[in-house]
């Protein structure tokens, strides 16, 4: 797992973010080596997480390609090789990701994650 998905996983789970699931795609395709998938509470807990990871990767020096939906229940940031999926549950459901990537190799976030 590379150090800025790793970034991002902290960052998500420090903001209080639900269900973070890592994909590994690179085999898959190319539009990236990684999805994150998280769930907000709330479009505004959404923006408040991307907003976060926005900026806390800019203190590394690492922006974004793209960030699209910030008015939406589904925020996507496009960092190259990770691409970020924030969802309102309900959108989250809707879209189903997980399902269309099920070839891809979940990582354990487990070592990540804090337990509350």
């Amino acid at each position: 797992m590379n150090e800025k998905v790793k970034k991002i996983i902290t960052v998500l789970d420090k903001k209080k973010a639900q269900d973070i699931v890592a994909i590994q795609i690179k085999e898959l395709t190319i539009l990236a080596d990684c999805f994150i998938i998280a769930n907000g509470t709330s479009s505004v807990h959404i923006r408040s997480l991307a907003d976060e990871v926005e900026t806390e990767l800019k203190k590394e020096n690492i922006l974004p390609l793209a960030i699209e939906g910030k008015a939406t229940g589904w925020v996507l940031m496009d960092y190259s090789d990770v691409v970020l999926h924030l969802f309102t549950p309900e959108a989250r459901e809707y879209y189903n990701l997980e399902r269309l990537w099920t070839d891809g190799e979940k990582l354990n976030l487990s070592e990540l994650l804090t337990s509350d």
